[in-house]
């Protein structure tokens, strides 16, 4: 697709960073540690909502004319408790058992910073998705964390790895949104289930954006980024 801003994306999450391209467009990757700490006045979509834009704050002065910067957070929330990416094995175990049996809410806040020669513009956008999790026993737990080693995913889990045998759980939206890019079966591309093990259950139902879940909403960003390139005042 041809585009008329530089994108960057500031994240080293290979899910989002292949997400982004599936959907058709060309990018960079730029990234560094930023202080992810948050006000504990925020709540659910707040939260992802701040994080996004404090990420885009530690990048804005690097920014050259026409690079739109993308940087994105996603949060899992239950019981109004935020659950992060957890720190070892201990905690991974505590997250699930946590989730277990329960619905929870994913949300991602995506931040669009644009350069331009009369100075910086952005818009912020937050989606959220229901998830539903069987009820897991602890060597369901112990087998999926020692397989799928989820330490770098925020409460835990990864929805491209806790999926049912051959469900699509792209929500209607995203189903239409794939056809008309031509990748109906993206979903499939991004499952990670690993076929030599034994399958793991854990997600019953997502109510929502799927790709929501696994880091990028990825029908809500192609149309902003579409938006911005017809030349919309941002929000």
């Amino acid at each position: 697709m041809h585009y008329p801003y530089k994108l960057i994306l500031a994240s080293k999450s290979p899910r989002r960073q292949l997400l982004l391209k599936e959907i058709g467009f060309k990018f960079k990757i730029k990234t560094k540690e930023v202080d992810e700490s948050f006000s504990k006045k925020l709540k659910g979509k707040q939260i992802a909502l701040y994080l996004c834009k404090k990420k885009a704050l530690a990048f804005v002065n690097e920014l050259k004319a026409n690079e739109l910067l993308i940087t994105a957070d996603t949060i899992v929330c239950i019981h109004k408790k935020v659950l992060n990416k957890p720190a070892n094995h201990k905690e991974a175990v505590k997250m699930l058992k946590l989730l277990s049996g329960k619905t929870h809410t994913v949300f991602t806040g995506i931040c669009l910073t644009l350069k331009k020669t009369d100075g910086i513009q952005s818009t912020v956008f937050a989606v959220a998705t229901k998830v539903k999790f069987h009820k897991l026993s602890k060597e369901e737990i112990d087998f999926y964390i020692h397989t799928y080693k989820p330490f770098d995913k925020a409460g835990s889990y990864g929805a491209q790895e806790c999926l049912p045998a051959g469900a699509n759980p792209c929500s209607l939206e995203e189903k239409r949104f794939l056809k008309k890019i031509k990748k109906p079966d993206l979903y499939i591309k991004t499952s990670m289930q690993k076929k030599e093990e034994k399958h793991v259950r854990i997600i019953q139902k997502i109510s929502g954006s799927y790709f929501n879940v696994m880091g990028l909403p990825i029908k809500d960003l192609h149309e902003h980024l579409i938006k911005i390139k017809k030349g919309p005042s941002f929000r």
